[in-house]
Parts: C-alpha cells; structure tokens; sequence
C-alpha cells in the first residue's frame, strides 16, 4: 500500500513538474500521456505481431511451396 501511495505522488510531482516546465494546465498534460502512452502500445503490438517468430515461419514456409 505504501508503494502506491509512493508511485501515485511520484507521478503527480513528474505530471505537475512537465506541466510547470511546458506552461500547460496538469490535466492536459496527463491526458496527452495516456494518449501517447495508447499510441505506443498499439504500435509495438502491430510489430510484435508482424515480427512473430511463428507467424514468419509460416510466411517462409508459404514461400517455398
């Protein structure tokens, strides 16, 4: 519980520290975060998806029938 509380107030003080360095309001840069925090995730999950080692076995095997 402790380490939580210890991540949550961490993560206000980085959110309120870009904010003060960006002049923007708190709330906009959290959002922008998880948006770009979104955006990442989908992308590395087409890669992990186009580059599974599974997946390119099969592909290369289709080649050479």
């Amino acid at each position: 519980m402790l380490m939580l509380s210890l991540a949550r107030a961490l993560q206000n003080l980085a959110i309120w520290a870009l904010a003060r360095s960006l002049n923007m309001p708190e709330p906009l840069v959290h959002d922008t975060g998880i948006f770009v925090v979104a955006q990442v995730v989908t992308i590395e999950n087409r890669v992990g998806r186009a580059l599974c080692p599974k997946r390119l076995l099969r592909q290369l095997r289709s080649w050479f029938r």
